[in-house]
């Protein structure tokens, strides 16, 4: 008797999603290296890639989520390592607590409310709103917070993907437009609204602005998480 994957989906082609998968993201991050362009980010090009063989093969998205999943269980180590950068950047974080406070406050506030805004504005359904509202953090921390408030994780993580790659095309140009040109500002600014991608885009303006993005990206992540319950009550008042 043959093995068989979840869903009825053989064990071989399974392996085959995870494997195309993996190997996707290598080599579109191996030709950012080589010619580290905007539009050739592996966050873009992969699962552009991806998408295009899905629909290619005819493959539906459950059927690939349940071959793949095993990546997303490596999102809790990955969470739990965000600790070392803390630890690593304490002396930052001891010299630009207020900034880095206000970066946090604000991308929390302005990312929760612009999602709840919008969904509003497009009478999207409530289940959707739920799940568009931590799309400003960093994707461990997003799928349990829209999971925590009632939304789909998996559509929280396209609704991340496509923050942070909006962010990372527009936010240095709206940045130099209104004027910001502080390093700390700038980094802030990327952390706490493209979040993962953003900060992939600040540590390429300059170590300053990596840094500072990486901590208010985790800090954003953390805070929205903890805040998560009270949001959650507050929604149920609201609605």
């Amino acid at each position: 008797m043959n093995a068989t994957h979840t869903m009825g989906t053989p064990l071989w082609t399974g392996l085959a999603w995870l494997t195309t998968t993996v190997l996707l993201y290598l080599g579109s991050k191996a030709l950012f290296i080589r010619h580290p362009r905007v539009w050739l980010s592996p966050i873009l090009v992969a699962p552009l890639l991806l998408l295009a063989l899905v629909l290619f093969t005819g493959t539906t998205y459950e059927a690939y989520w349940s071959q793949t999943r095993w990546l997303t269980w490596l999102l809790g180590p990955a969470t739990v390592a965000f600790a070392l950068p803390i630890y690593q950047q304490r002396r930052l974080i001891a010299r630009y607590p207020i900034t880095l406070a206000a970066g946090v406050l604000t991308g929390v506030v302005v990312g929760v409310g612009s999602s709840w805004l919008l969904s509003l504005g497009l009478d999207l359904p409530h289940e959707v709103m739920l799940s568009l509202l931590p799309r400003s953090v960093s994707t461990p921390f997003a799928m349990p917070a829209a999971q925590a408030l009632g939304g789909q994780p998996e559509l929280a993580v396209l609704a991340v993907l496509v923050t942070g790659v909006f962010g990372m095309l527009v936010g240095q140009g709206w940045l130099w437009w209104a004027g910001i040109r502080h390093p700390v500002s700038e980094g802030a600014a990327f952390g706490a609204a493209a979040h993962g991608v953003g900060t992939a885009k600040a540590w390429q303006m300059g170590p300053e602005q990596g840094a500072i993005a990486s901590l208010v990206m985790i800090f954003s992540g953390i805070a929205l998480v903890l805040l998560t319950p009270v949001l959650s009550a507050m929604l149920r008042l609201v609605g």
